[in-house]
């Protein structure tokens, strides 16, 4: 009888105030974006950022999605912001779930421009490397990523 009624109820409130009660029944996440930016000899770009961990300080550019904001161009402007270069995103290469309140995404995103010049409160450093000489403290998932294979 309860289930009936619901259903009813469900069918009566159609469009947006479905939506409303949605957004209020289920989980609230955050996005984060990292790009793997390779260049044309395929190097990597790799940033040394500020407020990560002392023994894991390099990474992949990364950032979080902005309301409205299409998930290619969240890499393709965080990019920038952290570094002042200008890339173009590629293919999808990593979707991971199952973090507290995060869903991380992942592309593969070439470099095809601008000038080398790192928001110094974010970023300490900004280098490109040769996926085989890596620096010591890069992120676990990262070199996953770099090395062409999704974070478990």
């Amino acid at each position: 009888m309860l289930n009936r009624l619901i259903a009813c109820l469900w069918r009566v409130i159609r469009g947006p105030m479905q939506w409303r009660v949605l957004w209020f029944a289920h989980a609230k996440f955050m996005v984060g974006v990292t790009g793997v930016v390779r260049d044309g000899d395929g190097r990597v770009l790799l940033l040394r950022h500020r407020m990560w961990p002392q023994d894991r300080p390099w990474g992949l550019p990364t950032g979080y999605a902005v309301k409205g904001e299409e998930l290619p161009l969240t890499i393709v402007r965080e990019v920038k912001e952290e570094t002042g270069l200008d890339v173009e995103p590629g293919r999808l290469v990593g979707l991971k779930s199952g973090y507290k309140l995060r869903v991380e995404v992942a592309y593969e995103v070439t470099h095809v421009g601008g000038t080398l010049k790192i928001d110094t409160f974010e970023i300490l450093e900004a280098q490109w490397f040769s996926p085989d000489s890596l620096p010591q403290g890069v992120q676990e998932s990262h070199l996953l990523l770099i090395h062409g294979k999704e974070p478990a």
